[in-house]
């Protein structure tokens, strides 16, 4: 049981460290306030080989393992929490073609995915089926060479934007077993978006319904087999669970940092804050969970590396604890700053909003312990 990074492994994140701090932190602020999608910069990240993190380098991606795209959305999200999200998004789109997909597929699409020349969304939650998944309505139907999709995805990051739609819609019966995934590009006929959301955070990403209203799609786009759908998405989904997770982590250590060095500073009574007991004890145990939820989200990629057959269970325990302790890190660094962290003048607040979100997407934090327990209780 060895702990330490590799030397590739801390080559890995002083890179998506320093991009971070050079060309994500300085515009961080600029793209919440003015719901900028910095597209361009991300294809400056995917020039660095953070676009296919593990896709296989046949078709330009970087064949990396979970463990190291973890490390890289730690350090991403020290920069702009919203866009190292919408990267980590992108890229599990894009793992699913390379996964799941076909020679022609692989060849066609993950080229320009790969350099971010193409953006990829990925379209599960509908409406009417949040975290009852399987019981999506989105429907498919197979005319000649095409199928003919109507239905409605909600809450898709990127959408309008994104040229590649990875949808998991139904082309059988009810249930689980009667979804599958298809790629619908930008241009399709019938495809068409809904107005953008008003977010509380991640505001450097849209986010709209995508509309489907007799959308012929070609048959050849189907990922993988017909009735493989939600198979797709939920492996996909262990990954997405640990880049999340990994998001919430460096935007709470950055958050810690900017703690320490306020309560270092601030002055009241007298001494500085960090010098009451009430503060350090605070400061402890902020780093003490963090660490405990680094820990725990390393040895979850590292069992998804693995193929471990408790794999999918401990992604959700990681993802549930990254992302609760996350988001009560960020919570108490505002607290010490106490009514400056309030405001837009400090990145706090701006913290708080980007990692809220993370105990609802990717599967609630509910859903994880649901996900926890079944696994407990079926052995």
């Amino acid at each position: 049981m060895d702990f330490a990074l590799t030397e590739d492994q801390r080559a890995f994140f002083e890179t998506a460290q320093g991009f971070a701090a050079n060309e994500l932190a300085p515009h961080a602020a600029r793209w919440d306030a003015e719901a900028i999608f910095p597209v361009e910069t991300m294809r400056r990240a995917a020039a660095l080989g953070f676009a296919g993190i593990y896709v296989g380098e046949e078709y330009g991606g970087s064949g990396l393992t979970r463990l190291d795209a973890a490390l890289i959305f730690e350090a991403l999200s020290q920069g702009c929490t919203s866009t190292a999200a919408y990267i980590s998004i992108h890229n599990m789109a894009s793992w699913m073609i390379d996964r799941f997909g076909n020679d022609a597929q692989r060849a066609k699409l993950l080229p320009k995915l790969t350099t971010m020349e193409l953006v990829a969304s990925y379209c599960l939650t509908e409406p009417g089926a949040g975290s009852d998944a399987a019981s999506l309505k989105t429907r498919a139907v197979r005319d000649g060479d095409h199928y003919v999709i109507n239905g409605a995805k909600a809450f898709i990051s990127g959408a309008g934007t994104s040229d590649v739609y990875v949808c998991m819609i139904r082309t059988g019966g009810e249930g689980a077993g009667g979804v599958s995934c298809i790629v619908v590009e930008k241009d399709t006929p019938g495809l068409s978006f809904g107005a953008t959301e008003k977010k509380m955070g991640w505001n450097s990403q849209p986010t709209a319904a995508v509309i489907f209203e007799d959308a012929r799609v070609p048959v050849e786009n189907l990922i993988g087999n017909e009735g493989d759908g939600f198979k797709i998405a939920m492996m996909g989904l262990d990954g997405g669970r640990l880049n999340i997770g990994a998001c919430s982590i460096g935007t709470a250590q950055v958050a810690l940092d900017t703690a320490i060095s306020y309560a270092q500073d601030r002055q009241q009574f007298g001494k500085p804050i960090a010098a009451f007991q009430a503060t350090q004890f605070k400061l402890a145990d902020m780093a003490t969970e963090l660490e405990a939820a680094r820990l725990l989200l390393r040895q979850a990629a590292t069992k998804l590396d693995q193929k471990a057959a408790d794999a999918t269970q401990h992604c959700a325990m990681a993802k549930r604890f990254a992302t609760d302790v996350g988001f009560e890190v960020v919570n108490q660094a505002l607290q010490i700053h106490g009514g400056y962290g309030y405001l837009k003048d400090y990145p706090l607040e701006r913290h708080l909003r980007d990692v809220r979100v993370h105990q609802i997407l990717e599967g609630t934090n509910e859903i994880m312990r649901v996900i926890i327990s079944r696994e407990m209780l079926s052995k």
